[in-house]
Order: C-alpha cells, then structure tokens, then sequence
C-alpha cells in the first residue's frame, strides 16, 4: 500500500478553500491611505481632564469602523494627535509633505486626512493648493467624540474611503466631506459650533452626496489655484496676521503688526471689501513699507469687488496696490499669501497674479 502525504501540512479543506478565496480577494482590493492628525473624531472625554481631549491612536479608530476592510486595503500613517484648534501651518506643510510622498506611489488610490474640524476648511484649502496629483485627497472628522454613543466619526470615515473609490476620475482635487455631504476645499465652511451638519459650500454647493456606498454627484468646483513648493519646506512659514476692521477700528492693529515683523498682513473688511478711513490710512502704510497686504471681507458669499472708489473703498484699495481676496474668507487669503511669498519672494506682479486666478 502506498500513502501519499501532502507537501505542506493536511489536505487542504472547504474551509481552507474559502479563506484563501476570501484572502484573495482582499489582496485584489484598491489600496487607501489614512493620515491620522486628531480632533474630536480621535478625541475621548474623561482621562482626567474637563472635557474631550486626544485619546484615540490612528490604527484603533481605522478599527472601530465595521466594513472598512472589506472594501479597500488600507494603511495607516499615525501622523499626530492635536486638537485642530492648536494646528500651526508649519503642521500643514509637514502634512502635504506626506501626503505628497504618499500620492506619488503608484499603487495608492487616494489619501483620507482625519482633522480636527475646527481649522479643518484651512488645512483642505491649503493641500488643495499645494498638491499636484488628481488622485483624491478626502478630509473628515466628527463633530460627536468617540465616547459618544451617537459618534458621526466611524460613518464619516467609510464615506471617506468610499469617497476616494468612487471619485478617482473626478478631478475635484482636496475635499471637506462630513455627513454625506462632499465640499470643494476652497468653498468648505464650517457654520455650526456643535451639530454633525456644519460644513456647508455656500453659494457654490455641494460637489456631491454619499449615501448607501454610492455617490451622487451635483456640482464641479471652481478652477483650483495651485502653488507647487520644492524641497520638504521645513523653515517657520511667513507671519501673516489676520486683522479685521470694525466700526471705529483705527489701523492701531496694523500698525502695531508693522511694529513686530509682519511679513504681510490679511485685512478682513466689510461689504465687497471696504474699510474705513482710518484702517485705510494703516493699509497704505504698510504698502509704503513694501508689504503685500491683502483685503478679505466678512460676508460669508460673493467676492471682493473693487466697486467703491471712496477712501477705503474696494476700488481706493486696489488703485494702491492692495491685493483683492476673490472669494476667500481672510483665514484661506492667509494661507495662499503664505504660500505666494514661499514661492515667489515679495513679487507684487507675481502675487497679484496667484490671488488674480481667483477671478477666472
């Protein structure tokens, strides 16, 4: 009698079969990567503190969404853990640095960056400006921490990936997408403190919605402005303050940011980018100084508009040299003179022509 052994350990049973199906299968899957930085939806209460604080690692919160591995192989980057309230656009640089790196292997389908939603909008504007690729890049968060029952942060997280699966021919470029719903990075606002529906796009509209593993898609975004920075970029970013005009606001502020090394300054102005007499009197100081200055306003829709030719007028403003923000809010006007002045040095004509792309 002859008995034959098998090669490698017992005959092989359905059960076997199967899982090496199943292993298959997964091996098959298109592959994402997550970038973990923090906030509320890696955020726990308790730990000793007051209230929510950093809690959750990047590898525990890809855990606790059920579903996820079944549709897509994913790697973890477990980049840091902040509360995005305390996010440094030194953070964001280093931030596009990785993502950049990882983009450029070619077996990635797209990145999904978690982020506090606090400064959520600025840190999508900003890699949405300075990453090259069409492949996705999806940012998400919660609004609900993840010691609460009601915690939007699993959900939003496979919308993410799901996302990134479903949009690669798209062309969107950097999006917010919170609750279903997708935001072009330059149009993303959040405009609720506390409920799981904040970001909105405003006058643009959404790009699109999730719903059930499938998306539906609504709008294009707008042309994307984009600046292509060399090298990793590791010196302290230009200090650009914000300062908002106001009902009987005198220029002191920007006079004291002269003062203290400002190497540009974002004035917030009202209606379609007026300021009165006396913050204009500071702004044509600091163009005399040789600082691009640029000038935003606080109405969350439209664009600045050189439409008024009194003293501090929008017309008054552009005629001396000051740099009109289109459509973006002070805090995204900040980032892309940030950017400029990386990649341009004090180049008014240079300057005027990067924020002049948001008029096309």
């Amino acid at each position: 009698m002859f008995v034959f052994l098998p090669l490698f350990g017992a005959p092989a049973t359905a059960s076997d079969s199967a899982a090496d199906t199943s292993e298959n299968k997964k091996a098959e899957l298109p592959r994402v990567a997550i970038v973990t930085t923090g906030g509320t939806i890696a955020e726990k209460v308790g730990c000793g503190s007051a209230g929510a604080v950093p809690a959750v690692s990047g590898s525990a919160l890809v855990q606790s969404v059920p579903g996820l591995s079944d549709i897509a192989r994913i790697e973890v980057t477990d980049l840091m853990n902040e509360d995005s309230s305390q996010m440094k656009p030194s953070d964001w640089l280093h931030l596009h640095c990785i993502v950049r790196h990882i983009l450029d292997r070619e077996e990635i389908s797209g990145v999904v960056v978690t982020h506090g939603t606090d400064t959520m909008a600025e840190a999508a504007f900003l890699l949405d400006v300075l990453l090259t690729s069409n492949k996705p890049v999806v940012f998400t968060g919660a609004m609900r921490t993840a010691s609460d029952a009601g915690s939007d942060g699993p959900g939003n997280l496979l919308n993410a990936v799901r996302q990134v699966l479903l949009s690669s021919d798209r062309n969107w470029g950097v999006t917010v997408t919170l609750n279903g719903y997708i935001n072009a990075a330059r149009s993303a606002r959040k405009t609720q403190t506390t409920n799981v529906q904040t970001f909105t796009s405003g006058e643009k509209g959404y790009l699109g919605y999730l719903y059930d593993g499938q998306l539906v898609q609504f709008n294009q975004p707008a042309q994307r402005v984009q600046v292509e920075l060399t090298g990793n970029h590791s010196a302290t970013p230009p200090y650009i303050p914000i300062l908002k005009d106001y009902s009987g606001s005198d220029g002191r502020f920007i006079r004291h940011a002269l003062e203290t090394g400002a190497q540009g300054i974002v004035v917030e102005g009202v209606g379609a980018g007026n300021v009165n007499r006396e913050t204009y009197q500071a702004m044509l100081e600091a163009k005399k100084r040789g600082l691009p200055v640029v000038i935003a306003t606080r109405v969350p829709n439209g664009s600045v508009e050189p439409v008024y030719g009194d003293e501090g007028g929008g017309a008054a403003l552009k005629k001396a040299g000051v740099i009109l923000a289109g459509d973006l809010p002070a805090e995204k006007a900040r980032l892309l003179l940030m950017v400029g002045l990386m990649r341009y040095g004090n180049d008014p004509g240079k300057l005027n022509a990067l924020f002049g792309e948001l008029y096309r």
